[in-house]
Order: structure tokens, then sequence, then C-alpha cells
């Protein structure tokens, strides 16, 4: 019996995901966490409605291109927008369930299996018969006559999917984590004929979103595309160690790549909205955090009206921070 084998019969007797935190996971939450916070300004901000739309588009483009979906990013973009697009009409329907599945995204109720099977039947919609029902045979990956890993047998998959959903309901593990654990479950358990790849993306997302609003928009999915060897072996490697702690480290450290790459092209966004006097005042904080409005009047030559004004714009930008009273605070230059 292989140990994939072993591990189905393991969590016919008693299904838990099998995890552990390591220090790496520990940096890489603390590290996400904080860069999530530098973010929240932009995330709010009416300037990102068009990078919102970008990103959602980039999610959908890579989920499917990981599936070998043929589309183009330019292709993807021009179908969601209406325009007639050639390609093959399988992976025009993929593109078109992609963006009705994360379309609805605020809408699912990230520990409710209804709703996953829902998110799963506008996935696969026209492109499988079973599209949000369970798969009712074995599947397994081979290398020629030799397993490489078996998903637990068809009669389980029900069990096993309402578990996790109830461990996840339960579980105190930071959203990071069990989101992460959640996607890996998803593809070890391999809940429907096809698909699972796209509905575990999705469902990281969505568990993900319920803890910062930043995630419906952030396309992790890029940079999981981006090292899809990476994915897959890391994969293969919780497979073989009966533990998801591999594929969370893999998937923490996309994460944070997408939030390092959300962070510099929101940077750049917002360098463009910065006027010269804004910059000038930016520059006078640095060099003197304590300093007070009456004081950037007076060294720069702008009424303290237009000082109050321009401290505020940059707040909203999330350039500036205001950290104790307006006495005896100072200020926090944040980009």
């Amino acid at each position: 019996m292989s140990k994939a084998e072993k591990l189905c019969v393991k969590r016919k007797e008693a299904y838990a995901p099998p995890f552990s935190i390591t220090e790496e996971i520990l940096n890489l939450v603390a590290d996400i966490s904080s860069a999530v916070g530098r973010l929240d300004a932009f995330a709010a901000a009416p300037m990102d409605v068009q990078l919102r739309k970008d990103n959602r588009i980039k999610s959908i483009h890579s989920s499917i291109a990981i599936e070998n979906n043929s589309l183009t990013l330019e292709q993807v973009t021009d179908i969601i927008n209406g325009k007639r697009v050639r390609g093959p009409a399988k992976d025009i329907r993929e593109a078109k369930n992609a963006f009705a599945a994360y379309a609805a995204l605020a809408d699912y109720r990230p520990f409710v299996v209804s709703d996953f099977l829902l998110a799963h039947a506008l996935l696969m919609k026209g492109l499988l018969k079973s599209a949000g029902g369970f798969r009712m045979q074995p599947v397994g990956v081979f290398a020629g006559a030799v397993p490489i890993f078996i998903a637990p047998p068809p009669e389980l998959v029900q069990g096993h999917v309402r578990n996790l959903f109830k461990w996840a309901a339960r579980s105190t593990v930071h959203p990071l984590v069990k989101s992460s654990v959640m996607h890996y479950e998803i593809e070890f358990i391999h809940p429907f004929a096809d698909g699972n790849g796209r509905i575990g993306r999705l469902w990281q997302t969505v568990v993900l979103s319920r803890w910062n609003g930043l995630f419906a928009w952030l396309p992790v999915e890029t940079m999981v595309h981006r090292r899809q060897q990476a994915y897959y072996a890391a994969l293969r490697e919780s497979n073989a160690a009966g533990s998801a702690t591999p594929f969370i480290t893999f998937m923490l450290n996309a994460i944070r790549e997408a939030l390092d790459a959300a962070g510099k092209k929101g940077t750049e966004k917002v360098a463009e909205k910065v006027t010269e006097n804004q910059r000038r005042i930016l520059a006078e904080i640095k060099g003197n955090p304590q300093v007070t409005s009456e004081t950037l009047s007076a060294r720069l030559g702008i009424s303290a009206a237009k000082i109050r004004v321009n401290l505020t714009k940059l707040k909203t930008l999330g350039l500036l921070r205001r950290i104790g009273p307006d006495k005896g605070g100072h200020w926090e230059v944040l980009k």
C-alpha cells in the first residue's frame, strides 16, 4: 500500500487536516500582515477601481492558464469586456465561467459546503455534466503504472469535505494558514471530476477576502502561475509528507510576492497623484517627524489651511500617519 493510500485509510478513521506551524510560516504571516496594513489605504481609494478590475482579470487568466487554457491575458480581457474573441470554445467558456464565479465572491460563505458546490457549478457550467456535484469515481495520478497520488475513494469525499469545512469554521488558526490548508486539502480530497485546481485557488481567495477585503482583488493566482512547477512540487511534497506544511509555506510566499507587486504598483499610482507641495511637506516631515502644521506653513510658505488640507490628503493616500495626539504626537511617513 502506497503512502497516499495509507493516508486515505487514516483519514477514514479520523479526518483532521495535518500540518504544523514552522518558524518560517510564522515569519511569513507577520510579513504578510504588515504588508496588508500598508496596502489598506490603497484598497479603499477611488483610483483603484480600474486596478481592481485589472487584477481580477489577471486572477481569472492565471487560474485557467494553470489548467492549460490557451487564451492570452488580452483575450480574457476582451471576453470579460463583452468583445468577441477567436479561440477554442472550451477555453472561452472557461474564461466566462471563471468570471461568473469570481463575480459572486462576496456572496460565498467560506465554511458552507453548499456555497462551495455552487461556486464549482459556476466554474464548470457547460464543461462538466456533474458540475456542482461530488465525483462518483476514483481518481489518481500515475507515472506509467506507478501511482504517484491516489485521492480518497469517492464514498469518502463528501464526508471529508464536510469535516474540512467544520474544522475551518471552528479553528482559530490564522486565516492565512487556514486558507492555505483548505486549498491543499481540496486538492488532496479532489472532490470533483474536474476543476479541482480552479476551485481550490478560488476558495483560498474566498477565505482570505473575509479576513481582509484586499484579497478579493489581489491576483495571488498570477504568482502561482509564474511558479507553476513549484506549485505542483509543493503539492507533491505535502502528499508525500502527509502534511500541508510545505504547501502552506509555498502559498504564503506567493501571497507575499503578490502583495509586494501590488504595493509597488500602488505606490507608483499614488506618486502620480502627489503634488509638488505635498512632496515638500513629506520631505519636511521626514526630517522632523514632530513638526507642526504651523511650522510647515512658515517653512514652506503655504497657508496653514492648505497645509491641513494636504496633510489630510496624504493620510488618505496612505502616505502619512499621525501617531499620538495633536500635541505631543508625531508623524510617520509610510512610503
